[in-house]
Protein backbone atom coordinates (compact mmCIF):
# COMPACT_ATOMS: atom_id res chain seq x y z
CA UNK A 1 0.00 0.00 0.00
CA UNK A 2 0.99 3.43 -0.50
CA UNK A 3 -0.26 6.91 0.22
CA UNK A 4 -0.50 10.10 -2.35
CA UNK A 5 -0.92 13.71 -1.37
CA UNK A 6 -3.92 14.37 -3.44
CA UNK A 7 -5.13 18.16 -3.24
CA UNK A 8 -4.26 18.51 0.61
CA UNK A 9 -5.07 14.96 1.54
CA UNK A 10 -4.09 11.50 1.35
CA UNK A 11 -5.31 9.02 -0.71
CA UNK A 12 -4.66 5.67 -0.06
CA UNK A 13 -4.05 3.06 -2.52
CA UNK A 14 -4.01 -1.12 -1.76
CA UNK A 15 -2.84 -2.95 -4.09
CA UNK A 16 -2.96 -7.16 -4.00
CA UNK A 17 0.88 -8.13 -4.21
CA UNK A 18 -0.22 -11.82 -5.76
CA UNK A 19 -2.42 -10.49 -8.71
CA UNK A 20 -1.28 -6.35 -8.72
CA UNK A 21 -4.73 -5.80 -8.52
CA UNK A 22 -5.91 -2.95 -6.51
CA UNK A 23 -7.83 -3.65 -3.00
CA UNK A 24 -11.01 -1.44 -2.73
CA UNK A 25 -11.00 0.88 0.04
CA UNK A 26 -14.04 0.62 2.10
CA UNK A 27 -17.33 2.75 1.36
CA UNK A 28 -18.96 5.15 3.45
CA UNK A 29 -15.39 6.60 4.92
CA UNK A 30 -15.28 10.48 5.47
CA UNK A 31 -13.38 12.37 2.87
CA UNK A 32 -10.53 13.73 4.62
CA UNK A 33 -6.93 12.62 5.58
CA UNK A 34 -6.42 9.00 6.20
CA UNK A 35 -3.60 8.75 8.29
CA UNK A 36 -2.69 5.15 8.90
CA UNK A 37 -4.37 1.48 7.07
CA UNK A 38 -3.93 -1.99 8.12
CA UNK A 39 -5.15 -5.22 7.54
CA UNK A 40 -6.19 -8.22 9.81
CA UNK A 41 -4.25 -11.20 9.59
CA UNK A 42 -6.27 -12.80 7.92
CA UNK A 43 -6.09 -10.57 5.34
CA UNK A 44 -10.55 -10.07 5.26
CA UNK A 45 -10.85 -7.07 7.41
CA UNK A 46 -9.37 -3.61 6.70
CA UNK A 47 -8.83 -0.96 9.36
CA UNK A 48 -8.30 3.16 8.54
CA UNK A 49 -8.13 6.42 10.63
CA UNK A 50 -9.54 8.71 8.74
CA UNK A 51 -9.40 12.81 10.31
CA UNK A 52 -12.05 14.76 8.44
CA UNK A 53 -12.51 18.83 8.35
CA UNK A 54 -15.65 18.72 10.96
CA UNK A 55 -13.79 15.63 13.62
CA UNK A 56 -10.31 14.50 14.63
CA UNK A 57 -9.26 11.37 13.57
CA UNK A 58 -11.49 8.48 13.93
CA UNK A 59 -10.94 4.80 13.66
CA UNK A 60 -13.22 2.18 10.99
CA UNK A 61 -13.01 -1.18 10.37
CA UNK A 62 -14.82 -2.68 7.38
CA UNK A 63 -14.45 -6.20 5.53
CA UNK A 64 -12.50 -5.37 2.75
CA UNK A 65 -14.40 -3.85 -0.29
CA UNK A 66 -17.10 -3.63 2.36
CA UNK A 67 -19.01 -0.46 4.79
CA UNK A 68 -16.98 0.82 6.96
CA UNK A 69 -18.13 0.95 10.47
CA UNK A 70 -17.01 4.06 12.66
CA UNK A 71 -15.92 2.78 15.97
CA UNK A 72 -14.72 5.72 17.69
CA UNK A 73 -16.19 9.05 18.13
CA UNK A 74 -13.18 11.42 19.17
CA UNK A 75 -14.82 15.10 18.66
CA UNK A 76 -15.89 16.48 21.87
CA UNK A 77 -19.64 15.67 23.21
CA UNK A 78 -20.27 19.17 23.56
CA UNK A 79 -19.55 20.02 19.84
CA UNK A 80 -22.35 19.77 17.40
CA UNK A 81 -20.59 18.06 14.39
CA UNK A 82 -23.42 19.61 12.32
CA UNK A 83 -22.18 23.31 12.85
CA UNK A 84 -19.12 22.72 11.70
CA UNK A 85 -18.44 23.05 7.73
CA UNK A 86 -16.22 20.89 5.52
CA UNK A 87 -13.44 22.83 3.37
CA UNK A 88 -13.53 23.04 -0.58
CA UNK A 89 -10.67 22.91 -2.47
CA UNK A 90 -10.39 26.28 -4.42
CA UNK A 91 -7.74 27.36 -6.25
CA UNK A 92 -6.84 30.89 -7.85
CA UNK A 93 -4.52 32.67 -10.52
CA UNK A 94 -1.64 34.47 -9.01
CA UNK A 95 0.25 37.73 -10.59
CA UNK A 96 2.26 35.76 -12.84
CA UNK A 97 -0.55 33.36 -13.81
CA UNK A 98 0.36 30.11 -11.48
CA UNK A 99 -2.44 28.69 -10.08
CA UNK A 100 -2.37 28.38 -6.39
CA UNK A 101 -4.74 26.15 -4.40
CA UNK A 102 -6.39 26.47 -1.42
CA UNK A 103 -9.09 25.38 1.31
CA UNK A 104 -11.79 27.82 1.45
CA UNK A 105 -13.98 27.17 4.76
CA UNK A 106 -17.69 28.92 4.39
CA UNK A 107 -19.72 29.83 7.24
CA UNK A 108 -22.99 28.35 6.96
CA UNK A 109 -24.75 31.98 7.38
CA UNK A 110 -22.84 33.70 4.70
CA UNK A 111 -24.66 34.53 1.85
CA UNK A 112 -24.68 37.22 -0.77
CA UNK A 113 -27.36 38.94 1.41
CA UNK A 114 -25.45 38.30 4.56
CA UNK A 115 -21.45 38.92 3.15
CA UNK A 116 -18.96 37.75 6.24
CA UNK A 117 -15.55 39.07 6.70
CA UNK A 118 -13.00 36.49 5.36
CA UNK A 119 -9.07 35.67 7.26
CA UNK A 120 -6.51 34.32 5.50
CA UNK A 121 -4.97 31.80 7.12
CA UNK A 122 -0.96 30.83 6.49
CA UNK A 123 0.62 27.79 7.12
CA UNK A 124 3.82 27.21 8.28
CA UNK A 125 7.25 25.90 7.30
CA UNK A 126 8.40 27.14 4.95
CA UNK A 127 7.41 24.43 2.99
CA UNK A 128 4.44 23.39 4.93
CA UNK A 129 0.32 22.52 3.54
CA UNK A 130 -2.81 23.31 4.97
CA UNK A 131 -4.35 19.83 4.66
CA UNK A 132 -7.99 18.97 5.15
CA UNK A 133 -8.71 17.41 8.73
CA UNK A 134 -9.66 18.83 12.02
CA UNK A 135 -8.87 22.33 13.07
CA UNK A 136 -10.34 23.52 15.94
CA UNK A 137 -9.24 27.02 15.76
CA UNK A 138 -10.24 27.66 11.86
CA UNK A 139 -13.98 25.99 12.69
CA UNK A 140 -14.23 28.11 15.57
CA UNK A 141 -13.68 31.58 13.54
CA UNK A 142 -15.97 29.92 10.89
CA UNK A 143 -18.50 29.25 13.44
CA UNK A 144 -18.41 33.30 14.37
CA UNK A 145 -19.12 33.86 10.89
CA UNK A 146 -15.51 34.40 9.27
CA UNK A 147 -14.59 32.95 6.10
CA UNK A 148 -11.21 31.32 5.89
CA UNK A 149 -8.55 30.73 3.16
CA UNK A 150 -6.23 28.89 3.96
CA UNK A 151 -3.78 29.20 0.89
CA UNK A 152 -0.93 27.03 -0.24
CA UNK A 153 1.49 29.64 -1.48
CA UNK A 154 4.25 28.92 -3.47
CA UNK A 155 6.55 27.22 -1.77
CA UNK A 156 4.01 24.50 -0.30
CA UNK A 157 4.63 20.80 -0.38
CA UNK A 158 2.44 18.78 -1.94
CA UNK A 159 2.45 19.80 -5.21
CA UNK A 160 5.31 19.12 -7.17
CA UNK A 161 9.05 19.86 -6.86
CA UNK A 162 8.74 23.02 -9.13
CA UNK A 163 5.99 24.55 -7.06
CA UNK A 164 8.20 23.58 -4.19
CA UNK A 165 10.79 25.09 -5.17
CA UNK A 166 9.26 28.53 -6.62
CA UNK A 167 9.84 30.73 -3.78
CA UNK A 168 13.67 30.19 -2.74
CA UNK A 169 15.60 32.78 -2.00
CA UNK A 170 12.41 35.15 -3.08
CA UNK A 171 10.45 34.75 0.31
CA UNK A 172 8.12 37.74 1.78
CA UNK A 173 8.04 38.62 -2.59
CA UNK A 174 6.25 36.18 -4.36
CA UNK A 175 5.06 34.25 -1.85
CA UNK A 176 3.37 37.47 -0.12
CA UNK A 177 1.81 38.42 -3.61
CA UNK A 178 0.20 35.30 -3.71
CA UNK A 179 -1.28 35.89 -0.69
CA UNK A 180 -2.65 39.35 -2.13
CA UNK A 181 -4.12 37.45 -4.93
CA UNK A 182 -5.71 35.30 -2.25
CA UNK A 183 -7.43 38.35 -1.05
CA UNK A 184 -8.58 38.88 -4.45
CA UNK A 185 -10.22 35.90 -4.91
CA UNK A 186 -11.96 36.23 -1.74
CA UNK A 187 -13.43 40.02 -2.92
CA UNK A 188 -14.71 38.10 -5.98
CA UNK A 189 -17.03 35.80 -3.92
CA UNK A 190 -20.47 37.60 -3.38
CA UNK A 191 -21.13 35.91 0.02
CA UNK A 192 -17.90 37.40 1.48
CA UNK A 193 -17.35 41.14 2.91
CA UNK A 194 -14.45 42.03 0.06
CA UNK A 195 -13.67 45.47 2.77
CA UNK A 196 -12.99 42.87 5.38
CA UNK A 197 -10.38 40.99 4.45
CA UNK A 198 -7.64 39.81 7.70
CA UNK A 199 -4.41 37.76 7.37
CA UNK A 200 -3.40 35.28 10.30
CA UNK A 201 -0.76 32.59 10.55
CA UNK A 202 1.72 31.25 12.95
CA UNK A 203 5.56 30.58 12.56
CA UNK A 204 6.64 31.40 8.61
CA UNK A 205 2.75 31.90 8.14
CA UNK A 206 3.48 34.35 10.80
CA UNK A 207 6.01 35.80 9.13
CA UNK A 208 3.80 36.32 5.86
CA UNK A 209 1.20 38.08 8.43
CA UNK A 210 4.12 40.78 9.46
CA UNK A 211 5.53 41.25 5.96
CA UNK A 212 1.92 41.65 4.59
CA UNK A 213 1.52 44.57 7.20
CA UNK A 214 5.20 46.18 6.53
CA UNK A 215 5.48 45.56 3.03
CA UNK A 216 1.86 45.77 1.74
CA UNK A 217 0.18 48.08 4.30
CA UNK A 218 -3.09 48.35 2.00
CA UNK A 219 -3.44 44.34 1.39
CA UNK A 220 -5.25 43.63 4.57
CA UNK A 221 -7.49 45.25 7.35
CA UNK A 222 -5.71 43.34 9.89
CA UNK A 223 -3.05 40.91 10.88
CA UNK A 224 -2.62 38.01 13.51
CA UNK A 225 1.21 36.81 13.98
CA UNK A 226 1.51 33.48 16.05
CA UNK A 227 5.32 33.58 16.83
CA UNK A 228 6.27 34.80 13.39
CA UNK A 229 9.64 35.56 12.40
CA UNK A 230 10.65 39.40 12.37
CA UNK A 231 13.76 39.69 11.78
CA UNK A 232 15.50 36.99 9.63
CA UNK A 233 19.07 37.52 9.38
CA UNK A 234 18.93 37.22 13.77
CA UNK A 235 16.57 34.24 13.76
CA UNK A 236 18.53 32.05 10.75
CA UNK A 237 21.69 33.05 13.20
CA UNK A 238 20.02 31.82 16.42
CA UNK A 239 19.19 28.25 15.22
CA UNK A 240 20.67 25.56 18.02
CA UNK A 241 23.58 23.53 17.09
CA UNK A 242 21.24 20.64 17.55
CA UNK A 243 19.22 21.81 14.07
CA UNK A 244 22.15 21.48 12.33
CA UNK A 245 20.33 19.96 9.35
CA UNK A 246 16.93 21.84 9.38
CA UNK A 247 19.92 25.01 9.38
CA UNK A 248 21.44 23.79 6.57
CA UNK A 249 17.73 23.64 4.70
CA UNK A 250 16.95 27.13 5.94
CA UNK A 251 20.13 28.88 4.48
CA UNK A 252 19.76 27.26 1.11
CA UNK A 253 16.33 27.75 0.81
CA UNK A 254 15.81 31.35 2.57
CA UNK A 255 19.35 33.01 2.62
CA UNK A 256 22.89 32.82 5.02
CA UNK A 257 22.87 35.67 6.99
CA UNK A 258 26.59 35.94 6.18
CA UNK A 259 26.76 36.15 2.54
CA UNK A 260 23.05 37.25 2.21
CA UNK A 261 22.55 39.83 5.20
CA UNK A 262 21.36 42.81 2.79
CA UNK A 263 18.52 40.65 0.66
CA UNK A 264 17.41 39.04 4.49
CA UNK A 265 16.99 42.87 5.83
CA UNK A 266 15.12 44.33 2.97
CA UNK A 267 12.79 41.26 3.84
CA UNK A 268 12.91 41.29 7.75
CA UNK A 269 9.54 43.01 8.84
CA UNK A 270 11.24 44.34 11.74
CA UNK A 271 12.98 46.52 10.16
CA UNK A 272 10.35 47.98 8.10
CA UNK A 273 7.92 47.98 10.85
CA UNK A 274 7.17 52.06 10.50
CA UNK A 275 5.58 50.90 7.18
CA UNK A 276 2.34 48.87 9.71
CA UNK A 277 -0.47 51.14 9.53
CA UNK A 278 -3.36 48.14 10.91
CA UNK A 279 -4.40 46.56 13.87
CA UNK A 280 -2.07 43.54 14.81
CA UNK A 281 -2.16 40.66 17.51
CA UNK A 282 0.76 38.89 18.31
CA UNK A 283 0.64 35.31 19.75
CA UNK A 284 3.88 34.32 21.75
CA UNK A 285 5.65 31.28 24.02
CA UNK A 286 7.88 32.15 26.27
CA UNK A 287 10.09 28.95 25.39
CA UNK A 288 10.35 29.18 21.75
CA UNK A 289 13.60 28.05 20.62
CA UNK A 290 12.87 28.35 16.90
CA UNK A 291 11.53 31.93 17.18
CA UNK A 292 12.93 33.98 19.58
CA UNK A 293 10.29 35.67 22.28
CA UNK A 294 12.38 38.89 21.16
CA UNK A 295 10.95 38.44 17.81
CA UNK A 296 7.79 39.40 19.24
CA UNK A 297 8.86 41.79 22.15
CA UNK A 298 10.34 44.16 18.84
CA UNK A 299 7.71 43.91 16.53
CA UNK A 300 4.89 44.23 19.36
CA UNK A 301 7.05 47.99 20.72
CA UNK A 302 7.77 48.90 17.16
CA UNK A 303 3.98 48.80 16.20
CA UNK A 304 2.75 50.42 19.18
CA UNK A 305 5.79 53.39 18.35
CA UNK A 306 3.31 54.07 15.23
CA UNK A 307 0.23 54.32 16.99
CA UNK A 308 -1.03 51.26 15.95
CA UNK A 309 -3.56 49.39 17.86
CA UNK A 310 -1.44 45.84 18.75
CA UNK A 311 -2.58 43.27 21.20
CA UNK A 312 0.19 40.60 22.93
CA UNK A 313 -0.90 37.28 24.71
CA UNK A 314 2.79 35.51 25.77
CA UNK A 315 2.30 32.40 27.38
CA UNK A 316 5.09 31.38 30.12
CA UNK A 317 4.94 27.81 29.62
CA UNK A 318 4.48 27.50 25.75
CA UNK A 319 7.10 27.13 22.78
CA UNK A 320 7.56 26.97 19.21
CA UNK A 321 3.55 25.68 19.13
CA UNK A 322 0.93 25.79 21.72
CA UNK A 323 0.55 22.21 23.47
CA UNK A 324 -1.92 22.93 26.36
CA UNK A 325 -5.35 22.69 25.80
CA UNK A 326 -6.19 25.50 28.05
CA UNK A 327 -3.63 27.76 26.52
CA UNK A 328 -4.69 26.64 22.77
CA UNK A 329 -8.15 27.51 24.09
CA UNK A 330 -7.27 30.76 25.06
CA UNK A 331 -5.14 31.86 22.35
CA UNK A 332 -8.42 30.95 20.25
CA UNK A 333 -10.66 33.42 21.95
CA UNK A 334 -8.01 35.40 21.31
CA UNK A 335 -8.08 35.39 17.69
CA UNK A 336 -12.00 36.06 17.64
CA UNK A 337 -11.79 38.84 20.24
CA UNK A 338 -9.32 41.05 18.26
CA UNK A 339 -11.24 39.90 15.07
CA UNK A 340 -14.24 41.17 16.02
CA UNK A 341 -12.95 44.17 17.44
CA UNK A 342 -10.65 45.68 14.51
CA UNK A 343 -12.48 43.17 11.35
CA UNK A 344 -16.35 43.11 11.64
Amino acid sequence: MHGVNADARTVVNVVDTETGEPVPMPSGLPEGDISSVELSRDETLMRVWVASDTAPSNLYVAPIGGEARQLTDTLNPAIDEGALVSSEVVRFESFDGLEIPALLYKPRTASADQPVPAVLFMHGGPGGQSRQGYRAELQHLVNHGYAVLAVNNRGSSGYGRSFFHADDRKHGDVDLKDCIAGRRYLEGLDWVDGEKVGIMGGSYGGYLVLAALAFEPDAFEVGVDIFGVANWPRTLTSIPPWWASFRAYLYAEIGDPETDRERLEAHSPLLHASNITKPLLVVQGANDPRVLQVESDEIVAAVEANGVPVDYLLFEDEGHGFMKRDNRIEASEAYLRFLDTHLR
